[in-house]
């Protein structure tokens, strides 16, 4: 059977429409995400949610000796929305952007350390690796949202060098002045 017959190449602009549909899904589908969680953070419901993977988190555990559960939620929920809106801003400021995608990259590494801090596989499979729906299953979805961070990163930063020098900001290295196309290559 010959298949070459009835395969269907697409040409190269569908292709490249399509690829631009995934970008928009994939930069403001990961600002809706975070947004989405963020604004959740203000909710009681929310708090007691995420305050066992905070308590036994060796980056975060320290907030709940500072503010109340409440509170520090809400403190993790200003600083998550605040990367949603940075990387929303791509467009007009890519360098706000890439702050915000580098903040989420953080963000997701965190709460990917939860899956293995937070006590919860599930013992009835034989532990690890089998994810408990309560901690492993909930943040598994990470992975896919890290993966999309790095692809808003490199997106920003690539904008950001696009930039005519004089729009570009500077960075100070080492008590010098650095232009953003060093740090990049």
């Amino acid at each position: 059977m010959n298949y070459s017959s009835h395969t269907v190449i697409p040409n190269s602009q569908k292709v490249a429409k399509i690829e631009h549909l995934g970008n928009i899904f994939l930069r403001y589908g990961l600002t809706v995400a975070i947004g989405w969680i963020a604004a959740m953070k203000v909710t009681d419901y929310e708090a007691k949610g995420i305050e066992p993977l905070i308590a036994h988190s060796p980056f975060l555990h320290w907030g709940y000796s500072v503010w109340t559960v409440d509170h520090f939620t809400m403190i993790i929920g200003a600083i998550e929305m605040t990367i949603a809106i940075l990387i929303a801003l791509r467009r007009w400021f890519p360098i706000a952007s890439a702050v915000g995608s580098a903040g989420a990259v953080v963000m997701f590494l965190t709460t990917l350390s939860f899956i293995i801090t937070t006590p919860g596989w599930e013992p009835s499979l034989g532990g690890f690796p089998a994810l408990s729906g309560d901690v492993g299953e909930f943040l598994i979805k990470d992975l896919v949202l890290l993966g999309a961070a790095l692809w808003t990163l490199a997106d920003s930063l690539n904008a950001a060098s696009s930039l005519p020098k004089l729009l570009r900001g500077r960075f100070n290295e080492g008590g010098r002045d650095v232009v953003l196309d060093e740090l990049v290559q």
